[in-house]
């Protein structure tokens, strides 16, 4: 097979922050790898379809980012570890809160390794500091080097420690934004459970056509009207999470929104091949 689906490492490049070959982000959902309304159960089937369809796909250089889904979102709740270190009781939560994502976590390595793919678990945690929630330090010298050597690294949406409040969660969503900048990516892909972005929340109003192509200014005139209106944004609060890509879409870098949940839609978004879904650049 081509691009990462090979498991025997490259010799190794020139390290730096800007490989010879622009990254490819992912993104794949805490919706699509794992069961919402069943607690710490991942979607087995999800997971080796989008390995195989990784794997099929021709990548020179890839990072991958997943959702916690069902696995971090409820301890982090339940312990309230958003709101910050408050009462010794969340110590324990916030170790439960990343422990679970590791479960996820390695669930996921181990099934794109047995699809010959170089995968390399990095934990946001052990390179991450938040302020006030937002990524304060960004490690990258580990990350630089695995891309370097030919692996595939797999971070996460994890609870991480914040110079500001203690601790914070990091959603996966803010950090391929700023991984996608730190490493000049080509195109950051988000593999989602809906088909892309719409006017407005499609369950509610199925005769919605989805928006296969905006720009940043259209997506800031979106979540303006959304803050106005004061109700839930698009496909449940698919549009607050886009938000947090606004500044890797401000740097020029093209996000593609598509379906992660039907069959080869990754690895055609991969691929670079017409698949249905949201395009949104920055002009």
């Amino acid at each position: 097979m081509r691009g990462v689906a090979r498991l025997a490492v490259h010799p190794l490049r020139q390290l730096g922050r800007c490989c010879s070959n622009a990254c490819i982000m992912l993104k794949l959902g805490g919706s699509v790898i794992t069961k919402k309304r069943e607690p710490m159960t991942a979607n087995l089937k999800a997971i080796k379809r989008l390995a195989r369809e990784i794997a099929t796909a021709s990548v020179e250089q890839l990072i991958i980012v997943h959702g916690g889904g069902s696995f971090g979102h409820p301890l982090a709740k339940q312990y309230k570890i958003i709101e910050g270190y408050r009462d010794p009781a969340q110590i324990e939560g916030f170790s439960k809160t990343h422990q679970a994502m590791l479960e996820l976590n390695k669930l996921v390595v181990n099934t794109l390794i047995s699809h010959n793919i170089p995968a390399f678990s990095v934990s946001p945690s052990s390179c991450v500091v938040t302020k006030a929630g937002r990524i304060q330090t960004l490690y990258d010298g580990a990350l630089t080097r695995l891309l370097a050597t030919g692996f595939v690294p797999v971070l996460f949406g994890d609870a991480v420690l914040d110079s500001d409040k203690g601790f914070a969660v990091l959603s996966g969503d803010q950090l391929i934004a700023a991984l996608a900048i730190m490493f000049k990516a080509e195109k950051i892909i988000m593999g989602v459970d809906v088909n892309g972005l719409y006017p407005a929340d499609p369950t509610t109003n199925a005769q919605l056509d989805l928006l296969p192509h905006i720009t940043l200014k259209d997506l800031k005139i979106l979540l303006n009207n959304i803050e106005e209106a004061k109700v839930t944004d698009v496909t449940g609060g698919m549009l607050g999470k886009i938000s947090e890509l606004i500044p890797a879409i401000s740097a020029g870098i093209k996000t593609f929104i598509v379906n992660a949940s039907k069959e080869d839609t990754v690895y055609k978004a991969l691929e670079g091949k017409k698949v249905v879904g949201t395009i949104i650049e920055k002009e």
